[in-house]
């Protein structure tokens, strides 16, 4: 099973490997769901996660808040994959949506392309999509070659035992296409039932691993 540990910061990502991450989720700012980190924290936390056989996936959002952004906003985030990019990062997280709730596809096309070659996830912004939108979402992401979508299945208000169903039908309508990741609430306690569960082998969170 891989555990993707989602961290703030450089602080606890040693540890985190040291209790077997295989995976880290860097952000600034957790209390708003996480932002871009600093250029030198993640040249940090890649040099050492690649030293310790883990791989980065770096959060690039320029603010807390909805993910409809103006286009200075995503110049911003452009120039963030560059960076990440130049510093050899594994992955980078990201979505953009419209005010109406479905993908921005300009903005995504941009930074996808932005990318260039680092594996591309869509992080819960997928979760604001309308629930009868999200397997035509799906196959667009996969389509453009993102690899795996993290999403709760539902509001982060729900407990995860009731975003489940969700789940599962999520990870029918992906299969074959990219990844479902789930995450939100997923915690070292609870995490073996899920993948009963869902039958699928990678879990995302704060509390997957316990350091």
């Amino acid at each position: 099973m891989l555990k993707e540990v989602c961290v703030e910061n450089f602080t606890n990502v040693p540890a985190a490997i040291a209790a077997g991450a295989h995976r880290i989720e860097l952000n600034d700012n957790l209390a708003v769901g996480g932002t871009t980190v600093s250029r030198g924290v993640l040249a940090e936390t890649t040099q050492y996660a690649h030293e310790h056989d883990a791989s980065v996936v770096a959060m690039i959002r320029p603010r807390g808040g909805d993910f409809v952004y103006t286009d200075t906003e995503l110049k911003i985030m452009e120039a963030d994959l560059f960076e990440a990019q130049a510093l050899g990062v594994d992955a980078v997280t990201f979505g953009a949506l419209t005010p109406a709730g479905w993908l921005d596809e300009e903005a995504m096309e941009n930074l996808i392309a932005a990318a260039g070659g680092m594996t591309v996830v869509m992080h819960m912004a997928f979760d604001a999509i309308p629930a009868a939108q999200q397997a035509a979402a799906i196959d667009w992401l996969a389509d453009h070659g993102v690899a795996r979508i993290l999403t709760h299945g539902g509001p982060l208000t729900a407990p995860i035992d009731a975003t489940v169903p969700h789940l599962q039908t999520l990870i029918q309508q992906a299969a074959g296409k990219l990844a479902i990741l789930p995450g939100g609430g997923i915690t070292a306690a609870n995490v073996e039932a899920l993948a009963t569960q869902l039958g699928v082998q990678e879990f995302h969170g704060t509390k997957v691993i316990q350091y």
